[in-house]
């Protein structure tokens, strides 16, 4: 024997890439191409036109909030209440609370498993090198020339594997994971949206909690200075003792709302210090009271049609759709036959030194087709199963839109009615 030349190996290598390439560029990809649900066909949130505008309330911050069509939502939409605290308060969150964290880890290994699936578009080249030492039975024949029973033998290998994607399973699957990758895009807007509602929520809350304790508080000492002077009056002989308990069993029941009051302050400033990426130990610096949050006026108001492109609930939802859609793709390509393509290169000689020498290299290529003919119905059922959970990711898209859609019209409804609310207590007053 003697040795293989370079020129030959390559000339392996080329033919299994060609071969391929030709397989790949003449391959289809099975299964339905995703096709997006078409976007809601109304026009409102509600069967009747509604109102442009809230009802206004004489006083500070009491003027109408516009609802305006199409109006662009800013991506740090907590600025329209114009507090400072508030805005360092959501940006110190934003590099430390933990969710958010995971959020974007999780984008970060769904990017990869894309990557990763996205190499079974080239061969796969492993090298191996086997030294052994072995004894072969006298009754057999030896393994080498000079028919010694007890040898060494060093193999050195290369090898070469590749299937080619005749029915596109990998464009399939690399596909589906792609959509998993835009899902968890979108969950990651999801959180940070959560996020920041979360926090404008909680320092909404707290100030009106403090509003509210302050207000009681006025209302205590309102109170006790009645007390006092029915006391004084009633020294004097003015005011029954009746009064006087009657009056006392007032301020006591006001007082009693004190320390509900108080609890739920430090549960919220609980909950700001965890939003914030602290433990509850920790001081949150930001302070917040209802002078120092101011209503935007001007309020943005999608059409439907836009609010499933801008919503990352449905927009993960439809990334969702997307890869069960692919997912039956890769379950009908493996009902069909596949061809495997293997080539090997390499040496193998008794004596480490003379590895790679003269007469020692040795190589093949080989081509496989396997078909599956009998599983049991695993495949077809595979399929099945994959064709039933795009229909129930499709529904899904539809529920998450309707909810979509009701989630609006109910802050709608909230707003004009809160409004009202508003303007008749100020009238009452």
């Amino acid at each position: 024997m003697r040795a293989i030349p370079i020129m030959t190996t390559r000339h392996v290598g080329r033919a299994l890439l060609t071969l391929g390439s030709v397989l790949a560029l003449g391959a289809c990809a099975v299964g339905p191409d995703y096709q997006r649900p078409a976007a809601p066909a109304g026009q409102s949130y509600a069967p009747t036109p509604m109102q442009q505008a809230t009802a206004s309330t004489p006083g500070p911050d009491g003027n109408a909030q516009q609802f305006v069509q199409e109006m662009d939502i800013p991506g740090q939409w907590w600025t329209l209440f114009h507090s400072e605290p508030l805005n360092t308060l959501i940006d110190d969150s934003l590099k430390n609370n933990p969710d958010l964290a995971a959020a974007q880890q999780a984008l970060v290994a769904a990017e990869e498993n894309v990557r990763a699936q996205r190499g079974a578009y080239f061969p796969q080249v492993s090298a191996g090198l086997d030294p052994t030492r072995q004894k072969t039975g006298s009754v057999l024949s030896s393994g080498i020339a000079d028919n010694s029973t007890l040898y060494n033998l060093t193999t050195a290998q290369l090898s070469i594997s590749y299937t080619p994607d005749l029915w596109g399973a990998n464009r399939r699957q690399v596909e589906s994971l792609v959509a998993q990758a835009d899902a968890q895009r979108f969950q990651l807007e999801a959180t940070y949206l959560t996020l920041t509602s979360n926090l404008v929520n909680a320092a909404v809350g707290e100030a009106s909690l403090r509003a509210q304790i302050a207000a009681t508080q006025d209302i205590i000492d309102s109170q006790s200075k009645i007390l006092d002077t029915h006391r004084r009056q009633m020294a004097l002989g003015d005011v029954a003792e009746s009064d006087i308990a009657s009056q006392e069993a007032t301020l006591e029941q006001t007082r009693a709302t004190l320390p509900p009051l108080q609890r739920q302050l430090a549960q919220q400033r609980d909950l700001l210090a965890v939003l914030s990426g602290r433990s509850p130990d920790q001081d949150v610096p930001a302070r917040f009271d209802l002078d120092h949050l101011q209503l935007p006026q001007d309020l943005p108001l999608s059409l439907p049609a836009r609010l499933v492109e801008q919503r990352p609930d449905v927009r993960m939802a439809d990334a969702q759709l997307h890869a069960a859609c692919a997912q039956v793709g890769v379950a009908f390509a493996a009902r069909l036959p596949n061809i495997d393509i293997t080539a090997n290169w390499g040496s193998a000689t008794d004596q480490m030194h003379n590895l790679f020498g003269s007469g020692t290299g040795f190589w093949n290529l080989g081509a496989a087709i396997t078909a599956p003919i009998f599983s049991g119905g695993t495949l077809k059922h595979r399929q099945r199963a994959a064709e039933a959970t795009y229909r129930q990711a499709a529904e899904q898209y539809r529920s998450t839109v309707m909810s979509a859609l009701q989630n609006v019209a109910d802050a709608l409804h909230a707003v004009q009615s809160d409004a009202e609310a508003m303007a008749a207590s100020a009238r009452a007053e």
